[in-house]
């Protein structure tokens, strides 16, 4: 396995990875856990000793410090073969405000072209109500809308949570709100669909978050392959012949969750991958890289990317 320094496996930082030999890109926003890092209640309720690694995310400023980590999130800067550039968005979770602006103006990203979900939990979609900031536009007051892709059921649990998105309401009726203008799109969790956003071909790949819950994966790239999957339980047989090398081919970067160091824990339930789980899922698939995401508070960054480079 490939360590980035940056990205894996605890890379808080926003890092650029090339995707191909082209000018495209892959930024990562954000490659933490829903509660994000540093966790709160290790500071406002700090144990004994206090949580080493939540007490190191506030040593650095967060662009130099991959123990500060927001929500995972990806951002896809895809260019084109005329040299024009979209922005496609996976995820836009609780900590979308600060990502767009710690990392935005950084990379010259001025607006969000398209938005995928990978499925509905808040640290997927809280965001939403940001997005207006990064809405495409001519300078006037008209506003291009932004293609959202999403299953029917998130699309449903979006619904009641943002109402006036889907309704293309004003929230409260406040005609002079800003809201944002989405163009929904529902996809379906089978390999065999796959959809274009932005004019690049994403697969989904389903994947248990739990038993009982499927989330997506996404599998994308014209000259090289790339497996995005952010919260698992356990892979699909379809998806991992898709991804997997003795399957649908070799990958050239799988970028995958692995949320818990230890193990989930008398009584937990098993809703993520922990490290050992993640390792073995890339024995199998036998990516030619792989970047870990969606660490919790047990990850050290500098500490397991030294233990478990290999």
């Amino acid at each position: 396995m490939e360590s980035d320094p940056n990205a894996s496996p605890a890379g808080g930082t926003a890092t650029a990875t090339a995707a191909a030999v082209s000018s495209s890109s892959l930024i990562f926003l954000g490659t933490g856990c829903s509660t994000a890092l540093p966790d709160t209640r290790c500071l406002i309720r700090p144990s004994t000793p206090p949580c080493a690694v939540c007490s190191t995310a506030l040593s650095l400023p967060p662009d130099r410090n991959p123990n500060y980590r927001l929500n995972s999130s990806l951002l896809i800067d895809y260019c084109h073969d005329d040299g024009t550039h979209k922005h496609i968005l996976i995820d836009i979770g609780k900590t979308f405000r600060e990502q767009v602006l710690r990392w935005f103006g950084h990379h010259n990203v001025p607006s969000i072209d398209s938005i995928i979900l990978t499925h509905e939990h808040v640290d997927a979609v809280l965001g939403l109500n940001e997005v207006w900031i990064v809405q495409p536009g001519n300078g006037t007051r008209h506003i291009e809308p932004i293609p959202i892709f999403l299953t029917q059921f998130t699309k449903d649990s979006v619904a009641a949570r943002f109402p006036y998105l889907v309704e293309q309401k004003p929230e409260d009726g406040d005609e002079d709100a800003r809201a944002a203008q989405l163009d929904w799109k529902i996809i379906e969790a089978d390999v065999g669909k796959s959809f274009v956003s932005s004019g690049l071909e994403f697969v989904p790949l389903p994947v248990m978050h739990g038993e009982g819950y499927i989330c997506l994966g996404f599998l994308f790239g014209r000259r090289a392959r790339v497996a995005y999957l952010s919260d698992l339980s356990r892979i699909l047989p379809s998806t991992e012949h898709a991804i997997s090398k003795s399957g649908a081919g070799q990958l050239d970067l799988l970028i995958l969750e692995a949320n818990i160091l230890h193990g989930a824990g008398v009584g937990r339930r098993k809703n993520h991958f922990t490290l050992h789980e993640s390792l073995d899922a890339v024995k199998r698939i036998c990516p030619k890289r792989v970047l870990l995401i969606g660490m919790n508070h047990e990850f050290e960054h500098h500490r397991e990317n030294r233990m478990h480079r290999c």
